[in-house]
């Protein structure tokens, strides 16, 4: 929604309010304005839309989670680093259901930029996995179901990875 320089901006004068209002003597006031301060120093860190676009993938919601992420006009300046990772993971994901060239440019991109959960990259691993198993580049497939099957710490992927490794055998 906003820029992220502008969520700074936001914060630190609602936080001189919140002095402000301490000092004249309205501890009140000054706790709930710090309080909202914190809510965009919240939404510098994690970005309102990429969260929503998340809560819509979790539905299955593909259009929905698409017509958030397109709100954000210009990613690099708009977002820090690891929410690129996670915007061009998000854009991934959805693309490898119709477009795979395009969603192994936005997934590549997302591993780049770095994702902090090493189950998000598990999962952007194994879809690369298998868009160069769907190209015929089975080395870098097996490379990549290799590193996804290191970062998968809890299993959750375990099924998807051994039913690739099978479909990997037939080529």
């Amino acid at each position: 929604m906003y820029n992220k320089n502008i969520k700074l901006v936001i914060a630190a004068l609602i936080v001189g309010a919140a002095v402000w209002q301490m000092i004249e003597g309205y501890i009140g006031n000054g706790i709930m304005l710090i309080l909202l301060a914190s809510i965009f120093v919240f939404l510098y860190f994690k970005n309102e839309l990429i969260l929503l676009a998340f809560l819509r993938l979790r539905k299955q919601d593909f259009a929905g989670a698409k017509k958030w992420l397109d709100r954000i006009k210009n990613p690099e300046s708009a977002l820090t680093t690891k929410q690129q990772g996670y915007y061009n993971y998000l854009l991934g994901i959805m693309l490898s259901q119709t477009n795979i060239t395009q969603a192994e440019k936005y997934l590549k991109k997302a591993i780049k930029l770095g994702l902090s959960m090493n189950q998000d990259l598990a999962v952007a691993k194994l879809n690369l996995a298998g868009i160069a198993m769907t190209k015929r580049r089975k080395r870098e497939a097996q490379n990549l179901l290799t590193e996804a099957k290191k970062l998968d710490k809890h299993g959750m992927l375990k099924e998807q990875i051994t039913m690739m490794k099978q479909q990997m055998k037939k080529i």
